[in-house]
């Protein structure tokens, strides 16, 4: 399905922000960070934005719309939702081997009861955002 949108899309981008910046601005505008980023990275000026969710602070004046639950309205959002979500299960299965005591090659980094019992015994690593994994310790 990836190489299908890439192959078909006008143009698409990657953008993220890491877990000290999470920390640092929240996760709400974080996601905006990444957001902004995606867009800068793509290899064509986007002149319209579909965004999923009810917020989005605007970026370089191109018009935008939010969709609640876009990414099961908008065919656009579901691509883009399934870029990230592959982008990032690959990053988390790099970086596995490195802190295989977290098993994220098997849970990417969600909160499953092992991963939590990771985080317990061992702590945090920096790839762990410290404000969602505070819960856990």
């Amino acid at each position: 399905m990836e190489a299908l949108i890439k192959e078909n899309a006008i143009a698409w981008g990657i953008g993220a922000a890491s877990p000290q910046e999470i920390d640092q601005i929240n996760i709400l505008q974080a996601t905006f960070l990444a957001m902004k980023r995606a867009i800068d990275s793509c290899s064509v000026v986007p002149d319209f934005l579909y965004v999923d969710g009810d917020k989005f602070p605007g970026h370089k004046g191109i018009d935008y719309e939010c969709v609640v639950k876009g990414d099961s309205k908008v065919p656009c959002i579901s691509a883009a939702s399934i870029l990230a979500k592959v982008h990032r299960d690959r990053l988390m299965k790099s970086i596995s081997p490195e802190f295989s005591h977290y098993l994220w090659e098997k849970n990417v980094g969600y909160g499953t009861p092992e991963h939590i019992s990771a985080i317990r015994e061992i702590g945090l690593s920096k790839h762990h955002r410290k404000t969602f994994c505070q819960n856990f310790i």
